[in-house]
């Protein structure tokens, strides 16, 4: 499907100069209704889009750039028909990626607490998050959501968008002199001063994070008590963004799109829209204001109403054929509703430091009914102090269950911290609690404890004996951070001990504690020194986990 590439500026003025000094009227007074609006040329009459006042204050994103595509379309009865029917669910038109999908269904949820009566559906951030930017470029995000490499608008210094001057001082767009519109959301970061978010509780309210902008984003929507059921709320909501006939006739289209079916896709994996996009105007294309919109395939045609369908728009691929018993296929089926979830492993996860854990973390989402649901995305976060990780080093990654209801994380990789740690499982569902697993990281069990230099320790009395150096190791491989032991004692357990360390008052000590390997497996013990009395004695060394070495302390009088 060919794209067309919208431009966040006014129709009705006679060149880019007046349409871009419209905009910059705008962004300047922050005042609603500056814009002019939209009009019919053919009937005289104000277009749906007039009549609706947006939001007051700068526009979400300063007017920047946005992708018309539209979804595909069924075509009406006959021309002209008064029904809406559905869009047609293709595979790759209807598939979000798994993170992307999941911080929208999260927002919605929060939303569904915080203001009741919004009514947000997670189905309009998604439309919006389309237009802007592709779904985050096809949910090139990393496992906390965070975009990969920055999405960024054109700047807006007026030439053919708003004329915004810096406001961030360049922190989140790199320019210190005039704002652009940042993250998968498009937020400039004026906006973002006002509504921004931590939806993923890093102590961050990051707009390239779309956990963070899509919580934002619904708030923005949701302000001024609107509820987003009653069409003239939906429809100023949306203007906030872009006070244009042709983007709310966008959002809407891919709106209605995704209300007919959705599914998850891995991320990286989501369809790009076709042509020129945020930031990127494209081969020939300059920032003048659009002509309009156009129905696909027809260039020049009028703009439609919002919620209707173009008259004789193409068939775009084959409608699916209605489920058994489900009766006429433009009623799409409901989707399972997820009443709980369950754990999938038993409840205790341990690993030795720097190994795997024995199992991996896992959950069942079920119906009332107990029946699995599928296409559920489940987070699965690591929560406590640990160094512990998911394979890849992240510590919070998200898993679609399948068709039997269950979603597996990654391997649980431990690091070399021991101690507790738990795994939260939770899914974006108003009142289904998530579910946790314990998990331990225990020492490593050291099997062998060598010196690592060969030859007699030998001293005479009141002498230093020299350097006693060892190491430990696990299946060859060196060890670090492991406690040992150290204790002398007489070779027959009668004589009494001819050899002793030094505490730091000078005393004798015949027993050391908390000594630790370092990083290398390498530990090098106090100075050793021997008493007045000759004879073989015995330095026994234990390592957590219980390798020993016992090594010989020959203390020899001089020859007389």
């Amino acid at each position: 499907m060919a794209a067309l590439f919208g431009r966040r500026l006014r129709r009705g003025a006679t060149t880019t100069a007046v349409a871009a000094a419209a905009i910059a009227a705008l962004s300047a007074s922050q005042a609603p209704g500056a814009i002019p609006t939209d009009t019919d040329t053919d009937t005289g009459s104000n277009a749906q889009a007039a009549d609706a006042t947006p939001p007051p204050g700068t526009p979400v994103s300063g007017n920047s750039p946005y992708y018309t595509e539209l979804p595909p379309l069924t075509t009406p009865d006959a021309p002209g028909a008064s029904i809406d029917l559905p869009a047609i669910t293709g595979p790759a038109e209807a598939g979000i990626p798994a993170t992307v999908l999941a911080a929208y269904r999260q927002a919605e949820q929060a939303l569904k607490e915080s203001r009741p009566g919004c009514n947000l559906p997670w189905q309009l951030l998604a439309a919006i998050g389309k237009v802007e930017s592709g779904q985050a470029r096809g949910g090139r995000v990393d496992a906390f959501g965070t975009t990969l490499s920055p999405i960024l608008g054109p700047v807006l210094n007026g030439v053919g968008f708003a004329n915004i001057t810096d406001t961030d001082g360049g922190a989140y767009d790199g320019d210190t002199t005039h704002d652009r519109a940042v993250g998968p959301m498009q937020f400039i970061p004026s906006t973002w001063a006002t509504w921004g978010q931590d939806a993923n509780n890093d102590g961050r309210k990051d707009p390239n994070n779309i956990y963070d902008a899509a919580l934002a984003a619904g708030q923005y929507l949701c302000a001024g008590n609107r509820d987003l059921s009653v069409e003239a709320d939906l429809h100023q909501a949306i203007l906030g963004y872009n006070h244009s006939q042709e983007y709310l006739n966008t959002v809407l289209s891919w709106f209605e799109y995704y209300k007919n079916g959705t599914h998850a896709v891995p991320d990286g994996t989501g369809v790009l829209p076709v042509g020129p996009g945020p930031g990127n105007p494209g081969p020939g294309m300059s920032p003048s204001p659009s002509p309009g919109p156009s129905a696909p395939g027809k260039p020049g045609a009028k703009p439609t109403k919002p919620g209707t369908s173009p008259s004789k728009p193409p068939v775009v691929g084959t409608p699916k054929p209605p489920a058994p018993g489900t009766g006429d296929p433009s009623t799409p089926a409901p989707d399972p509703v997820v009443a709980r979830i369950e754990k999938t492993a038993s409840s205790a996860l341990s690993a030795v430091a720097g190994g795997a854990f024995d199992q991996r973390p896992g959950v069942r989402a079920e119906d009332a009914s107990g029946k699995p649901v599928a296409g559920v995305p489940v987070r699965f976060e690591i929560v406590g102090s640990t160094d512990a990780s998911f394979s890849g080093g992240a510590s919070g990654v998200t898993v679609e269950t399948g068709a039997d209801g269950t979603a597996t994380a990654p391997a649980l990789q431990a690091g070399e911290q021991t101690g507790e740690f738990t795994v939260r499982a939770s899914v974006a569902v108003t009142g289904v609690d998530a579910v946790e697993y314990t998990a331990s990281v225990t020492a490593r069990q050291v099997d062998a404890l060598a010196r690592t230099t060969d030859g007699a320790l030998t001293a005479a009395p009141g002498a230093e004996f020299g350097t006693v150096e060892v190491k430990a190791t696990s299946g060859g491989v060196a060890v670090g951070g492991v406690a040992v032991t150290a204790e002398i004692t007489s070779a027959d357990g009668v004589t009494p001990v001819g050899a002793h360390f030094k505490d730091a008052a000078g005393n004798p000590l015949h027993s050391l504690t908390g000594l630790t390997t370092d990083a290398n497996g390498v530990l090098q013990l106090p100075a050793l020194y021997a008493d007045d009395t000759a004879g073989t004695f015995l330095l026994r060394l234990q390592a957590e986990g219980g390798a020993t070495l016992t090594i010989e302390l020959n203390v020899v009088a001089p020859a007389v």
